[in-house]
């Protein structure tokens, strides 16, 4: 693995805890001397950074399709920009959300055609696909603590919403077993952090 980079992806419903994971095995491979980049979408690239904006915090009414759109613009920018440059150097990307989280929210929760978004990922990253997807399952009633009193526009939408985001993910792991590795995220930070170290330790 010394040549070749890694694409991590860390995915969840909103409080999941995997912004706090990131952060956390980013420290852990940096001390064991891997060069790391830690990004997000949407948001991990200039022009991302304006379509998050948008994204979580406009005010006014967002069509479902537009929503989508959205997020495949930023995808597409940031897989070129950040994701491919960065793995071809031999680094470790570690990605807050990828194509997991629109085929979850856009697909399972909205209930757009699920076909139609994983080809819309693909022309976005030009198939390119994680080498590990870290799925963070938590209770929602836990999730939506964790989150608090202020919520971003996704965050707003309730519970039943979140349920089936949670579900969506679910189906997920169980299509791609080998890629996306499930994570009890109810656990305390150091409980849920040593079941990704277990993985991580596993692969390099």
């Amino acid at each position: 693995m010394e040549n070749k980079g890694i694409f991590i992806t860390f995915e969840g419903v909103d409080g999941c805890g995997k912004t706090t994971q990131i952060n956390k095995l980013n420290e852990y491979l940096k001390e064991k001397n891997y060069n790391t980049v830690v990004t997000l979408e949407p948001g991990g690239s200039e022009i991302g950074k304006n379509l998050r904006q948008i994204l979580l915090h406009h005010k006014g009414f967002v069509a479902n399709k537009a929503e989508l759109f959205l997020y495949l613009a930023d995808r597409a920018q940031h897989t070129e920009e950040i994701v491919l440059k960065n793995v071809r150097d031999g680094k470790i990307v570690l990605c807050d959300r990828s194509i997991d989280s629109t085929v979850a929210y856009q697909g399972y929760a909205r209930g757009y055609d699920i076909d139609k978004i994983n080809l819309l990922n693909d022309i976005a990253t030009g198939g390119y696909k994680p080498d590990l997807t870290l799925l963070f399952d938590v209770d929602t009633d836990i999730s939506n603590l964790r989150v608090g009193k202020t919520k971003d526009r996704l965050e707003k939408e309730g519970i039943e919403f979140q349920n089936r985001v949670k579900n969506g993910y679910l189906e997920l792991a169980k299509k791609f077993p080998e890629r996306i590795k499930v994570i009890d995220a109810n656990k305390s930070i150091d409980e849920v952090f040593s079941q990704v170290k277990k993985i991580i330790d596993e692969i390099l």
